[in-house]
C-alpha cells in the first residue's frame, strides 16, 4: 500500500513538474514569437543615450503598427522591463502594485511590485526626439485630428532626415490644414539652411513659430534671406494688429452683451415705473443661482440644466420682482428717493439670504461640452464659445422684447403708461396692472441675464453688485426706455471699455467712461434715443 502511495506521489510531482516546464516554454515562446520587436525594444534599453536615440530611429523606420505606442509609453515613462525580462507597459502608476501589459503582445498581466520594474531612463534630448517620431508616425494616422496635431507639432523640428519624405506627404495628403501646416515646417527648415524660398512661403503666416523663425533670419548673416524676412515680418506684424482689433473688438462686443442683458430690463422698469431699483443685480443673482441649482438637480447633465434654468431663472426673478413690487415699491411711488433706499435694502437683505440658506462662497457651475472651446479663425484669432453663445442668447432677448413691446397688448399698454401714464389712465389701461407685469418682465429678463452669468463667471453673493452701476450707465446712455438705446449704449460701452484697458487699466478704463457719459448727458440729458411723449418731454 505504502509503495503504491508512494509510486502515486512521485506520478503527481513528475507531471508538476512537466506542466510547470510547458507553461516556462509556451512563456518564452510568446515572447520570442516577435524576434525582430523584441530585438527593437532590446535595443531601447541600452547603456548610453546615443544608443537609445539610434533605437529610437529603427523604431520609427520599422513599420510596426506597435511603434507609436511603445514610443508614446516611453516618453510618458511607462515603458519598463521586468525582472524576468520581459517588457511591459505600466497601466497605472499610482500605489505600490501596478497593473501592467505586455509591451508585444498587449495582454494584460496583472499586477506587479514597482521593485520589479525598471524604468527605461531618457533625457530631455530623448523626449524631444520621441515628440517629433510620434508626430511623424501621427502624420499617417487616418484620424484628421491626430494628423493636424502632429503638423503643427513639427513646426520647427524638421530636420534633414525628415525634410524628403515630409515633400511627400505634403503632395499626398488630402486634408488642406494639414498640408498647410507640413508646408510651413518644411519652409522653417529651409529657411533654416538659408533658402530664400521658405521666406516667401512663410509670408503672411501668423503662427509663432514662423515668426520665431523669420526672426531668426533677419538677424542672420546673409543679407538676403535677412532682408526678406524683414519684410516678411513686416506683413505679419500688419496682420497682427488687425486681428487684435478684430479680438478687441469681439470681447468688447461679448462684454456689451452682458451689460445689454443686465440693463434691458431694468430699461423697462426705469422707464415705464420711474423706479430706481437698486436691487436689480440681486436679480440676477438668483437667476444665476437658478443656473447652479438646475445643475445639482441633474447632475452629468450641464447641458440639459442650462436649457432648462433659462426659463426657470426667469420664473424665479419674476416672482421675486412682482414680490418686491407689491411688498415694497407700490407704497413709494412718486417718491424715487425713498425708492432708491428701500430698494437698497432689498439687496443687501437678498444677499443675506443667500450667505445664510446656501454660502458665503463662490459657487461653480459647469459649462456644457458644446459651450466649451473655441472657434479658430486663424492663429493669431480665436473666438470663445461661451462669450459667443452669451452675445446670441442677448440678441435673441432683446428680438424677443422688441416683439413684446410692438405686437402684443402689452406692449401697447406699457407704452402707452410709459409715454403718458395719466392718458393711459384715462383710456382705460389698468396702470397699476401694467405695473406688475412690467416689473415682472424686466426682473425675469434680470434672471435671464444672471443665466448668461453663470458661463462666464464663477456664482456668488455679490454677483449683481459687480454690474448695477454699469446697467444704470447703459440705461442713462441710451435713452431711458428705449429699447434700441440700451443695446447700443450697451454694446458701445463695451467696447470702449475692452479698449481703454490695455493701456489705462480696468480703474481708469470705467473713470474715463463715466466722465464720457457725465459730459454726453450734459449735451443730451435724454440720452442717445429720448423717449417720446407728453411726460417724457416734461
Amino acid at each position: 500500500m505504502r509503495r503504491f502511495l508512494s509510486l502515486g506521489l512521485l506520478c503527481l510531482l513528475l507531471l508538476g513538474i512537466t506542466v510547470t516546464a510547458q507553461a516556462q516554454t509556451d512563456s518564452t515562446a510568446d515572447t520570442t514569437d516577435d524576434p525582430a520587436a523584441l530585438e527593437l525594444l532590446e535595443a531601447l534599453d541600452a547603456s548610453s543615450y546615443p544608443a537609445k536615440s539610434a533605437a529610437i530611429v529603427a523604431i520609427l523606420q520599422s513599420d510596426d503598427k506597435r511603434a507609436r505606442d511603445w514610443l508614446q509609453s516611453l516618453l510618458d515613462g511607462r515603458l519598463q522591463r521586468a525582472d524576468d525580462g520581459r517588457f511591459v507597459v505600466v497601466l497605472d502608476n499610482s500605489g505600490r502594485e501596478w497593473p501592467v501589459a505586455d509591451a508585444l503582445t498587449g495582454d494584460p498581466l496583472g499586477e506587479m511590485s514597482r521593485r520589479d520594474l525598471d524604468r527605461i531612463g531618457i533625457n530631455n534630448a530623448l523626449r524631444n526626439q520621441l515628440r517629433s517620431a510620434i508626430a511623424v508616425v501621427d502624420l499617417y494616422s487616418p484620424d484628421v485630428e491626430r494628423r493636424r496635431t502632429s503638423a503643427t507639432r513639427l513646426l520647427g523640428e524638421v530636420d534633414d532626415e525628415l525634410a524628403e519624405p515630409l515633400s511627400e506627404l505634403i503632395a499626398e495628403e488630402e486634408d488642406a490644414q494639414v498640408q498647410r501646416r507640413l508646408t510651413q515646417a518644411l519652409a522653417i527648415y529651409q529657411v533654416e539652411n538659408g533658402q530664400l524660398e521658405g521666406v516667401e512661403t512663410l509670408r503672411g503666416s501668423l503662427h509663432p513659430r514662423v515668426r520665431v523663425a523669420l526672426s531668426r533670419a533677419a538677424n542672420g548673416d546673409d543679407p538676403i534671406i535677412a532682408d526678406a524676412a524683414n519684410e516678411a515680418l513686416v506683413s505679419i506684424e500688419q496682420n497682427l494688429k488687425i486681428n487684435r482689433g478684430l479680438e478687441t473688438l469681439y470681447f468688447g462686443l461679448s462684454l456689451g452683451s452682458v451689460l445689454v442683458l443686465a440693463a434691458i430690463g431694468l430699461a423697462i422698469t426705469f422707464g415705464v415705473m420711474g423706479v430706481i431699483n437698486m436691487a436689480h443685480g440681486e436679480l440676477m443673482m438668483l437667476g444665476a443661482y437658478t443656473t447652479w441649482a438646475m445643475q445639482q438637480l441633474l447632475p452629468g447633465q450641464p447641458g440639459l440644466a442650462l436649457l432648462l434654468s433659462i426659463p426657470a431663472g426667469f420664473m424665479v426673478a419674476a416672482l421675486a420682482g412682482i414680490a418686491i413690487e407689491r411688498g415694497v415699491i407700490q407704497f413709494l411711488k412718486g417718491r424715487p428717493l425713498e425708492t432708491l433706499l428701500a430698494t437698497f435694502g432689498i439687496s443687501l437683505i437678498l444677499q443675506q439670504l443667500v450667505r445664510t440658506g446656501i454660502s458665503p462662497l463662490n459657487r461653480t457651475v459647469i459649462t456644457p461640452e458644446w459651450m466649451s472651446g473655441s472657434l479658430v479663425v486663424n492663429d493669431a484669432l480665436s473666438l470663445t464659445l461661451n462669450r459667443m453663445y452669451v452675445l446670441g442668447f442677448a440678441l435673441v432677448v432683446f428680438a424677443s422684447l422688441m416683439l413684446i413691446m410692438r405686437r402684443t397688448r402689452l406692449g401697447l399698454e406699457v407704452r402707452a403708461v410709459t409715454q403718458n401714464r395719466a392718458m393711459a389712465r384715462s383710456m382705460g389701461i389698468r396702470a397699476t396692472r401694467v405695473d406688475i407685469m412690467t416689473f415682472a418682465l424686466g426682473s425675469g429678463v434680470a434672471g435671464l441675464a444672471g443665466v448668461a452669468l453663470s458661463q462666464l463667471t464663477n456664482v456668488g453673493p455679490n454677483l449683481g453688485q459687480n454690474y448695477i452701476i454699469d446697467s444704470f450707465m447703459v440705461v442713462v446712455f441710451g435713452g431711458v426706455g428705449n429699447l434700441w438705446g440700451t443695446l447700443v449704449a450697451g454694446l458701445s460701452l463695451g467696447v470702449i471699455n475692452q479698449v481703454l484697458e490695455p493701456w489705462a487699466g480696468a480703474v481708469l478704463a470705467k473713470i474715463i467712461v463715466l466722465v464720457f457719459i457725465i459730459l454726453f448727458i450734459q449735451k443730451r440729458p435724454r440720452g442717445l434715443f429720448p423717449q417720446k411723449g407728453r411726460a417724457a418731454e416734461g
